[in-house]
């Protein structure tokens, strides 16, 4: 037997890996990931429709007024005070679409949203230092804007 057929021989009987043993653990991972990340996202369809009953339409529609960058820059603001997860700004994202606020703000508010997050800026200090999560934070701000502007106008859509 030759140096190749050796190496093969070894590989072939030092192989106990059974595919159906790793599928169920993947399988189990992903049931899991979903039983947990259900009520995550069933607490913010609840506030989401809460939002759009006691939140009137007149006050959404004089924040974001229609104009490209003012939208951009109202949306930004909001998505950076108000954080979270990028799964629950789709939703919110899907909401504000819906009582009419333009795709700028939307696409600013999910940037920042996900991106900026002024409420972790102290746990990110701690962990990175000053500089670092101050520069990353303010450069993920600035630039959620012009994403926004760019958004829009490669797909396209009238504010």
């Amino acid at each position: 037997m030759n140096r190749i057929d050796q190496k093969k021989t070894m590989k072939d009987e030092g192989s106990t890996r059974r595919p159906g043993k790793a599928w169920s653990k993947v399988m189990w991972r992903t049931l899991h990931q979903m039983m947990v990340m259900f009520p995550v996202l069933a607490g913010v369809i609840l506030l989401v429709g809460l939002f759009q009953t006691f939140v009137p339409k007149t006050l959404l529609t004089s924040l974001f007024t229609g104009q490209l960058a003012l939208d951009a820059l109202v949306g930004a603001v909001s998505g950076s005070v108000l954080t979270g997860n990028p799964v629950n700004s789709y939703v919110i994202g899907k909401g504000l679409l819906d009582v009419s606020v333009g795709l700028a703000g939307v696409s600013a508010f999910i940037l920042t949203w996900v991106t900026v997050g002024v409420v972790q800026l102290p746990a990110e200090i701690s962990a990175l230092g000053l500089r670092f999560a101050l520069v990353r934070t303010a450069a993920a701000f600035a630039l959620s804007i012009p994403i926004a502007c760019l958004t829009v106008w490669l797909m396209g859509v009238v504010v």
